[in-house]
């Protein structure tokens, strides 16, 4: 591909902005990335690997902008980041040697599930508020689920990050601010450790990851404010109906 005329730096840029605010807070970044660089001519590999180098500059500013969020979760978020950025690799690895049908299919019943899950209230009780200890088992559970999540998020990553969040949610996270921040900081190392790969092997259109990343960038710094200041029920129902929206689509896609 020649490089990028003003118009499609500017509709990158847009798109940017859209999918930084749109997956620091929900996880849809690549909704609006993605199908930006479809449209100003890249080939489907090269824009999959081009949006995900260009994705690491929403985890920058998503992890900037939940700072407030992050304090206190050193522990739990050390266990956790290696295994993103082994999923991150893995992900990487499977997309430059396998073909894409197997998670395609899949992704669309994934994402439904989770937006259901996102969509169902969590009533913590006594006994699963922060500070109580959980089995070694549950540790494990959430651990791998984690690492599948991200292995998906370095193969495509299309709303991976609203299963992650609909699994924070679910497993003891008791804030929505606080679960969007823990989604921020593990996606943000799979997505690194996916792009390094890509970066080095694969067919990455600089150009746009220049235009793209500036508007992620942006819009990804703006994304966890809106989290911190939204009244957390509505936002909830906005992520998880967003989510089914999704899902629907690509399971129309995938299976007509």
């Amino acid at each position: 591909m020649s490089p990028v005329s003003w118009s499609q730096t500017v509709l990158l840029v847009a798109a940017g902005i859209l999918g930084g605010l749109t997956g620091s807070i929900a996880g849809l970044a690549s909704v609006a990335t993605y199908p930006a660089l479809l449209v100003v001519g890249l080939p489907p590999v090269t824009a999959n690997v081009t949006n995900t180098v260009a994705l690491v500059f929403n985890g920058i500013g998503s992890v900037l902008g939940s700072r407030p969020e992050l304090a206190g979760q050193g522990r739990r978020l050390a266990r956790i980041v290696p295994f993103a950025i082994l999923g991150g690799v893995a992900g990487a690895a499977l997309l430059l040697s396998t073909p894409a049908e197997g998670f395609e299919r899949a992704v669309p019943v994934l994402l439904g599930v989770a937006a259901v899950a996102i969509l169902l209230p969590v009533r913590p009780r006594a006994d699963v508020e922060r500070g109580r200890r959980r089995e070694l088992a549950g540790l494990l559970a959430e651990t791998a689920a984690i690492a599948a999540i991200c292995v998906y998020g370095g193969y495509f990553g299309a709303a991976a990050g609203v299963l992650l969040l609909a699994l924070l949610l679910r497993s003891g996270t008791t804030t929505l601010a606080h679960a969007n921040a823990t989604k921020n900081v593990v996606l943000g190392a799979s997505n690194c450790s996916a792009a390094v790969v890509f970066a080095i092997v694969a067919p990455v259109q600089w150009a746009a990851v220049a235009a793209l990343g500036l508007g992620c960038l942006l819009g990804s710094r703006l994304g966890p404010v809106v989290v911190r200041h939204a009244p957390a029920g509505p936002m909830r129902v906005a992520i998880g109906l967003a989510g089914l929206a999704l899902a629907i689509k690509l399971g129309w896609d995938t299976y007509r």
